[in-house]
């Protein structure tokens, strides 16, 4: 048999083979925001949008890039207008680009004979020198349709220059796109605050290196904090190190998934390191606390670690198990990012006590023996006893409190809403937000809109029924849904009417019978060429597309709007005619809200069950089972009436918070109760039991919970909304947690538990 100290250095051999082979999984991280990820897996809507993106391609494969004019001035501004020219002809030459739609290069098409002239709505050449004619440019372009909130600010003091890019752009070359643009807007002599940028391509550029900044900085904040707790709590460099250590190590084996799989750090997984510096280092600090306290009464090293481990390991165990499980729970959410962060975050913590009981008592045993005096483990001993006193002497006070808090957290949670927006982790006075929202208050907005429009009958989108049907619901959408832009094949029609018709406005129309439309159809061919168009109709006209942009006035308001729109299509659309669906990347973020409140509470009853299969196997007492939840659920509840007073909604970043606090939580509740089963079979009475429980546990429960409300508290330092909610109400859970442990526990445990007769207590302690 292998002595104490070959088995550590065998023990410490092999995990570090293991450390090396982790690094190859570390070596193939990167740091990832795909917008696509956000959309629901396996959801039917998803498969739809993917056909028809591969018609008519991504509804978020833009750029706009919003240009104020300087102060005092407007668009017409000779400068200003040859500034907007020169970019975006820049614009046009750049790789990945493949359109640019600007107020300078946007024409007014006149067809004259066999040939189409293009005049441009804004002539360049004569802004400065021509005052008549910039009158009439501006009397033109505030009368056509589809130009003021689409390229002209209603106030003339703004324009967009739209940039079609190619379909799902990564981000390095994305990146390099963006640099240039802005490369080009600073030689320009535009200054920033004049610029306004929008489109999936910004948020990803941000949201990235964002990532990579705030993940260094919550890591560093979660480490400093930690140590400084541990340092209070055992004084000493090896009561610092050894559970860093061990998190250091159930970190790297996560992040090394991570990297075997592909997935990539993104908005969630940049939260997995944070998560392991609070959530796993408990185990390693209840080993230890058992540890100091066995080695302060005078036991011997070897047999000091033995005791420790046979009482920390099993509900230590038990409590790791409860903890992934929150996490492996959430693998149940159909978002991408959310899966993988439940998945590998609940692995890292499986990781984590394996260290706890591998590593750490390999290094324990080479290390030399804590000197510490008889009885210097036990210096909680009279603080714990003064305060399980007073709560057993209060305890009607305490159970009428905690009966008042809940009633009125009920009532408060009913107010909380199911609301999401498309930037909705940026706070509200980020620049990226204010930029977006700059584009939804002086232009159409960046939240778009598709809706497929499908014939029947053997019909095409060019029939002249169609195309009444979907100028119908164009005037709909306009008016009562809230779209400021809207593009189809009604437009490409309307369009070439003007055209043949010398350009002239009133002539932007459908024709009025069917030998007009014919012969317009038959102009119609040279346009098809055109980008513009062929994105609004397949080529054989068999299928068409209306698309649009808005403001985003969150998943709430549009899950109105959409029922609305549902309703109109059902009464003015006859289907023998037209038949549609609407689609698009929007629609797919905001399906991820049907399912929040679905998966936070499956995440919350499997957890709720696996508690209830651990009690009733610990104790085969069913008056145990609502022992051990109410505390645990109680700050639940709380959190959601602080959401409901605070007016923070339910959205994607929220809805995981209760899963997740949750199986933190009843960590030590875990810990508690396997603490309260060996005593029970020691101690005369079930008081003595709580008792001594209370006193071996309560040191370690409060040192674990402030180390985890500390570590969640260093993400309030987070740009992004999602994450600030994670870090301030999975603290506060913990916090009334702990509050919960150390007061309700102990009086429902007396109150409800009823000790077995001998012969079933020593086999329940056996």
């Amino acid at each position: 048999m292998l002595r104490p100290r070959s088995l550590s250095f065998l023990t410490l051999a092999g995990l570090a083979i293991l450390g090396l082979v982790a690094l190859t999984g570390l070596a193939r991280l990167r740091f990832n925001y795909n917008f696509n990820d956000f959309y629901p897996t396996g959801d039917p809507d998803l498969a739809y949008y993917q056909d028809y993106a591969a018609r008519f391609g991504n509804d978020n494969d833009y750029v706009l890039v919003g240009l104020e004019a300087p102060a005092g001035r407007t668009l017409f501004d000779a400068g200003f207008a040859q500034r907007v020219d020169t970019f975006t002809h820049f614009a046009q030459r750049q790789a990945h680009v493949q359109q640019v739609i600007g107020p300078t290069t946007a024409a007014n098409p006149i067809v004259e004979g066999l040939g189409v002239f293009n005049v441009p709505y804004l002539h360049l050449d004569r802004l400065a020198t021509d005052p008549a004619s910039r009158a009439q440019d501006s009397a033109l372009i505030y009368r056509t349709p589809g130009l003021v909130g689409n390229l002209f600010a209603p106030d003339a003091r703004a324009v967009t220059v739209v940039l079609l890019t190619d379909p799902d752009l990564k981000k390095p070359p994305g990146d390099s796109l963006m640099a240039a643009l802005r490369g080009e807007l600073t030689r320009l002599g535009i200054p920033d605050a004049r610029i306004h940028l929008g489109g999936k391509l910004v948020a990803q550029s941000v949201f990235v290196d964002r990532l990579k900044v705030e993940m260094a900085l919550f890591v560093s904040l979660s480490v400093l904090l930690v140590m400084g707790l541990l340092w209070l709590t055992f004084r000493a460099w090896w009561g610092v190190v050894l559970p860093l250590t061990v998190v250091a190590g159930a970190t790297i084996g996560g992040l090394a998934l991570v990297g075997w799989s592909g997935a990539g750090i993104d908005l969630m997984t940049a939260l997995l390191p944070v998560m392991m510096c609070v959530v796993g280092i408990a185990d390693s600090v209840h080993l230890l606390t058992r540890y100091v306290t066995e080695t302060g009464e005078g036991t011997p090293t070897v047999p000091a670690l033995r005791v420790s481990m046979k009482e920390s390991m099993f509900g230590s165990g038990l409590s790791a198990l409860t903890t992934s499980l929150g996490f492996f729970t959430l693998t149940t959410s159909h978002i991408r990012p959310i899966h993988n962060f439940g998945l590998y975050t609940g692995l890292a913590v499986l990781i984590a006590y394996a260290l706890s009981f591998t590593l750490l008592p390999a290094l324990l045993v080479l290390l030399p023996r804590p000197q510490q005096q008889f009885g210097a483990g036990r210096s909680w001993d009279g603080p714990l006893t003064r305060l399980l006193r007073l709560v057993l002497l209060r305890r009607r006070w305490i159970l009428g409190a905690a009966a008042v808090l809940v009633a009125g957290s009920l009532a408060a949670a009913s107010r909380v809403r199911i609301e999401s927006r498309l930037l909705d982790d940026l706070a509200d006075d980020d620049p990226v937000q204010l930029d977006f929202r700059f584009f939804e208050r002086q232009f159409a907005g960046v939240r778009p809109f598709e809706l497929h429009l499908v014939p029947q009958g053997g019909r095409s989108v060019f029939s002249l029924d169609v195309l009444r049907e979907t100028e119908e619901i164009e005037n709909y959408l306009q008016r009562g849904y809230g779209l400021r832009f809207v593009a189809s094949p009604v437009t490409v029609v309307k369009s070439v009417r003007k055209a043949v018709n010398g350009g002239a406005l009133e002539e932007y129309r459908l024709p009025d019978s069917e030998a007009e439309l014919q012969r317009l159809l038959r102009r119609v061919r040279p346009f098809r060429k055109k980008a513009e168009f062929r994105a609004l109709a397949l080529e054989d006209a068999s299928q068409g597309r209306l698309t649009g942009r808005m403001p985003d006035p969150g998943s709430t308001t549009v899950a109105g709007l959409n029922r609305g729109l549902q309703r109109f299509l059902r009464e003015h659309t006859d289907p023998t005619v037209l038949r549609t669906r609407q689609t698009g990347s929007a629609l797919l973020i905001d399906k991820n809200n049907q399912n929040l409140t679905r998966d936070m509470l499956i995440g919350i009853g499997v957890d709720v069950l696996m508690v209830t299969a651990i009690v009733l196997a610990l104790f085969r007492s069913i008056r145990m089972v609502p022992v051990v939840l109410i505390p645990n659920l109680l700050p639940i509840v709380v959190v959601g009436g602080v959401m409901g007073l605070c007016g923070v909604p339910m959205k994607v970043s929220t809805s995981i918070i209760f899963t997740i606090a949750f199986g933190i939580a009843v960590d030590d509740t875990i810990h508690f109760i396997s603490k309260l089963r060996l005593m029970l079979g020691k101690e005369p009475t079930v008081r003595r039991a709580v008792s001594r429980t209370y006193r071996l546990a309560g040191k370690a429960v409060i040192v674990t919970s402030l180390i985890l409300v500390g570590g969640f508290s260093t993400l309030l330092f987070s740009s992004f909304d999602g994450t600030f909610y994670v870090g301030l109400l999975i603290g506060l859970t913990l916090l009334f947690g702990v509050v919960a442990e150390l007061t309700l526990l102990p009086i429902l445990i007396l109150l409800f538990y009823k000790k077995p007769r001998v012969g079933r207590a020593r086999h329940a302690a056996a």
